[in-house]
């Protein structure tokens, strides 16, 4: 009787079933020294459950080796204040916009019909290029031509199949 119940407790641990109250049963009958025969390959294993439980972590934990927090805080508060510092003298020694532009406002023209020619000068050349990047890829046409004649051969396929089956 009291086997068939042990048993019936092992399948519901299996399939994690289990109440702390049943496990404790099972720790019980294991700890002992006579078990089932058959049921000796699940000793080793509660016998590690027991003696785990009483396991302890003796060392000390210290809480806040050397300051080690208190420096990278220290730390950060320094960075933030080198941060605003910078950024407090970049907005003091900026120069105005509208000045900076105008000293260095290279290739402008002052004849709209130079800007016109310029322009189209270097639109065609980018055309040209478009061109030549476009005529390496024009085999891709043969590779649909092959896929096309590939898409035949399935449905032959899917006839011959339906046949012989």
């Amino acid at each position: 009787m009291v086997l068939n119940s042990i048993e019936k407790l092992l399948e519901k641990y299996e399939n994690g079933e289990t109440s702390l109250h049943e496990e404790q049963q099972l720790k019980n009958y294991f700890s002992q020294e006579t078990v089932a025969p058959h049921l000796e390959m699940y000793k080793p294993m509660f016998a590690y459950f027991v003696v785990n439980q009483q396991e302890q972590f003796t060392k000390d934990l210290p809480l806040n080796p050397d300051g080690y927090r208190d420096k990278k805080v220290f730390t950060y508060k320094w960075m933030a204040v080198a941060a605003v510092a910078v950024l407090m003298l970049g907005y003091y020694f900026k120069t105005p916009a509208v000045s900076s532009y105008q000293e260095y406002a290279y290739g402008t023209y002052d004849n709209p019909e130079d800007a016109l020619n310029e322009v189209t000068k270097q639109l065609a050349m980018i055309s040209a290029h478009f061109n030549k990047g476009i005529s390496t890829v024009n085999y891709l046409d043969g590779l649909k031509k092959g896929t096309e004649t590939l898409d035949y051969l399935n449905e032959i396929e899917k006839g011959t199949s339906i046949i012989f089956k």
